[in-house]
């Protein structure tokens, strides 16, 4: 059984292609390699060039392979639907280009639940008849990929957006097919929703096809509950630690994975503020990869 350690250009501080604080594509691509990682995500479509040609060299010259791309979109918004669609055929093409294998499908954060993150008690609902559009949405975009690019879909439930709590991701699951929907899970989103992120492995491990591997630091999320704090300052606040020093297990992930035959990508994601002075994003994916390293990764 092999299980691979990659990382994403988010640990750069990279979530829209066109944020002027965004690195340089080809210096995330080279400290990833330096940090001692052999894969990386795509980032948002448009980050790293569309052209195949181009970025295949820049991956081959640092010995890199393209392990999958986020749709980062707004699914919540039916008057966004042509952007969500748009974000989805450019990666979906994209990540065929280089033979990568994983679409992955976020809500993206929304206004009416911004306030709410970490506080299911709190959030807003959708109404049956949103809810209905808003899965149909996910559902059209996991069965392009899966039927039309031989991708492996997953939905990652995030912070702040529609798909944020376990109830939520449940519902999804039970709704949409597995043949089409899998799950992205990324440890840390589920906690800071306020759920026990090996709980839900053991019980979805047979559905999950890929992971994120996110930590969180604790006193950080009490205090952005607490106060309503938004998803990109709570980031500024360091909510998303170094791997090993927050509340995820990760020695148990790491024995769930082995007891289930998990194989193929993990892939670390530490968003992260790049402006701030203290960010230094190479030095935390060494410190990441050192972590999983020794234990047993």
């Amino acid at each position: 059984m092999t299980i691979r350690i990659g990382n994403a250009p988010c640990s750069w501080g990279v979530e829209f292609a066109d944020d002027p604080r965004n690195p340089a594509w080809r210096d995330v691509l080279r400290e990833n390699a330096d940090a001692g990682y052999k894969g990386i995500e795509l980032g948002p479509v448009g980050f790293m060039p569309e052209d195949p040609a181009l970025l295949a060299e820049a991956l081959a010259e640092h010995d890199l392979e393209l392990i999958g791309g986020v749709v980062f979109r707004p699914f919540h918004d039916p008057d966004a639907w042509e952007d969500v669609l748009d974000g989805s055929v450019r990666t979906c093409k994209a990540l065929e280009a280089h033979g990568a294998q994983h679409l992955v499908l976020i809500d993206s954060i929304s206004a009416r639940r911004a306030g709410t993150a970490g506080r299911v008690a709190d959030a807003e609902q959708m109404d049956s008849a949103e809810w209905g559009a808003y899965r149909d949405r996910i559902a059209h975009v996991a069965k392009m990929g899966a039927e039309d690019y031989g991708l492996t879909v997953g939905i990652h439930a995030h912070a702040a957006g529609f798909m944020d709590f376990e109830p939520e991701l449940e519902r999804l699951l039970s709704e949409v097919d597995e043949s089409i929907l899998k799950i992205c899970f990324d440890t840390g989103h589920h906690s800071y929703a306020g759920f026990d992120p090996v709980a839900f492995m053991e019980r979805y491990i047979d559905r999950i096809s890929y992971m994120h591997f996110k930590d969180i630091d604790p006193k950080v999320k009490a205090d952005v509950i607490a106060k309503g704090t938004g998803f990109y300052d709570a980031c500024g606040q360091g909510i998303f630690c170094n791997l090993g020093d927050g509340d995820v297990d990760f020695p148990r992930v790491r024995q769930i994975l082995l007891e289930n035959g998990f194989e193929g990508w993990c892939t670390v994601e530490q968003d992260c503020d790049p402006t701030l002075p203290d960010t230094d994003s190479l030095r935390d994916a060494k410190i990441n990869r050192d972590y999983l390293q020794s234990i047993g990764f």
